[in-house]
């Protein structure tokens, strides 16, 4: 009983010193950052999908001066590039029911999330700053197929929903989801930064360039570089 106690004493003591010392040695014991930008796909993924917005939020602790840990999540739009959907048209107006004068008329969307941990080693100066990231996690893509110009007030028969398409009070609803379909696996990702202090003690702005890669369970893979602009604290 007496050794718990003391082991329990001992835990305690270690808890109350840490943090004492990160803050003599570092300031803060956490560090925050939210932040926008720019994402670029690489090949193969910028055979079917463009340039779009990306969006990124962590937090996590600080455990020297220099090293933290950084739990992140993080979006980056896919959008169908011009010759995405060409194929997927060409079979589509010879396969699927439409106007006469309308086509096929697809389109899609498609968008990347991800939960990664990273390591950060950073250098503060006076100023200015840099550092470098590297981690991995989860990344999950989610694209849709759609056909968004069926004629207004189509009456709804069999063969509409044979194809998937759907009804609403004996209409064929002019929003349809034809494929919708989600892929995940692990990924890694790496990437440097540059900070310039705003304010005492802390608060930062950032620019930082990462590679991000995932295998995506064997089908295409996603591999992109987000540009993105931000706020460190």
């Amino acid at each position: 009983m007496r050794k718990q106690s003391l082991m329990i004493f001992a835990l305690l003591f270690t808890l109350s010193v840490i943090p004492a010392k990160a803050d003599e040695s570092q300031g803060s014991p956490f560090n925050l950052h939210i932040g926008g930008g720019v994402g670029v796909p690489l090949s193969p993924t910028s055979n079917f999908a463009g340039v779009s917005g990306t969006f990124q939020v962590g937090a996590g602790p600080n455990f020297t001066g220099h090293q933290s840990l950084v739990g992140e999540f993080m979006w980056q739009g896919l959008p169908p590039n011009r010759n995405a959907l060409t194929t997927v048209n060409a079979h589509c107006v010879q396969n699927l029911p439409t106007t006469p004068t309308s086509g096929c008329g697809l389109n899609a969307s498609n968008n990347l999330y991800a939960l990664t941990a990273n390591y950060m080693y950073h250098v503060e100066r006076r100023r200015y700053g840099y550092y470098a990231i590297v981690g991995g996690g989860w990344y999950y893509r989610y694209g849709q197929l759609k056909n968004t110009i069926i004629a207004p007030g189509t009456v709804c028969e069999p063969v509409w929903n044979y194809w998937g398409y759907t009804c609403v009070n004996g209409l064929v609803s002019t929003n349809n989801n034809l494929v919708s379909k989600g892929v995940s696996s692990g990924g890694v990702n790496a990437g440097i930064g540059f900070t310039i202090r705003l304010t005492e003690p802390g608060v930062k702005f950032y620019i930082e360039a990462r590679y991000h890669y995932s295998p995506q369970g064997g089908r295409v893979s996603t591999q992109i570089i987000p540009v993105t602009l931000g706020i460190r604290w």
